[in-house]
Parts: C-alpha cells; sequence; structure tokens
C-alpha cells in the first residue's frame, strides 16, 4: 500500500480532515506532540485551518487522528519540507530552467536520462525538483541548470521516454 492510499483509507469518510492532511504533505509540515512544524517553528492550527479552509477543530481533529494511529504518526513525524526551490526567481540569477511534462509521471529514467542530456553538454544541474503525481494535477520535472540552457536540446529531451512537453527558458 504506497503513502496515500493509507492517508485516504483513514480519511475516506472525512474530506475536509483529508484535505488537512493533504496540506500538511504538500507543504511537507510535521506533526508532533499535538502539533504542526515546519522543521523547527511551530505552525499555528488556526493558520493552517485558514490556508486550508476548513475550521480550527478540522485541524484538531485530523492531528489527533494522525498521532493515535502508528502508520499515520511514522508519516506525518517524518515528513521535512523539500527546502527552498530556484524555480522562480532562477531567470533573475542567470540560471537555465528546463521544465519537462511527462506522459506519465511515474515512468522510470526521466530524470536520469534528462539529467544525463545536460550532463553530456557539460551543464551543471543545481536544482531539481519533482512535483507528486498524487498532488499535482499536471506534474513536471523542472531542472536549474548553473547557466543557460540551449534550446537545441528540445529535440532530444523529446526522445526520452515517457516526455511529453518540454519548455526551456
Amino acid at each position: 500500500m504506497d503513502m496515500w492510499d493509507l492517508i485516504r483509507r483513514h480519511f475516506k469518510d472525512y474530506p475536509e480532515r483529508l484535505k488537512v492532511a493533504r496540506a500538511l504533505v504538500e507543504k511537507g509540515l510535521t506533526v508532533r506532540d499535538g502539533k504542526i512544524y515546519l522543521d523547527e517553528i511551530e505552525i499555528p492550527s488556526a493558520r493552517v485551518a485558514r490556508a486550508v479552509g476548513v475550521d480550527r477543530r478540522t485541524v484538531h481533529e485530523t492531528i489527533e487522528v494522525i498521532q493515535s494511529n502508528h502508520e499515520l504518526r511514522q508519516i506525518f513525524e517524518g515528513l521535512r519540507s523539500a527546502g527552498h526551490s530556484l524555480r522562480e526567481i532562477a531567470k533573475h540569477l542567470g540560471f537555465g530552467v528546463v521544465e519537462i511534462t511527462p506522459v506519465d509521471a511515474r515512468l522510470p529514467g526521466i530524470l536520469a536520462n534528462s539529467a544525463m542530456i545536460l550532463a553530456n553538454r557539460g551543464i551543471s544541474i543545481r536544482q531539481a525538483i519533482t512535483d507528486d503525481p498524487e498532488l499535482s494535477p499536471e506534474p513536471k520535472l523542472t531542472l536549474i541548470a548553473d547557466g543557460r540552457i540551449p534550446g537545441e536540446l528540445i529535440p532530444e529531451f523529446l526522445k526520452v521516454r515517457g516526455v511529453a512537453k518540454v519548455s526551456i527558458y
């Protein structure tokens, strides 16, 4: 059973609690000792409720379910933020960006083969960001390089098994 099947199973009768659990995973927020944290920074449940669009009690109830279930507790105590993303500011910093939309994000090799295309050109990857196919309706792989990525590489990326679209900027 994968993580999302487990989470959905425990919240299937409570769509608002599932919404809270989903937001916690999306943001990499940890649940421990009945509280929500971003790394070591405590996040008030009222703020989470407001951001998710639910009542504060729903956040507390979600935390209680997580804390009372060993499997859920292991997942949510182990979550961590993926850290900063240079995606939005890459252009301003002079970095190159290639954004790849896969046919199916679960196909193996898209990241490895795309990285190899850049490596073969001597282009260093500064950051690789992949969207979770469970969280994003159109998941993407974003590779951020130390410098410009030549547009002539688009056909090479499109040859990678499972790649549907490529944008370079």
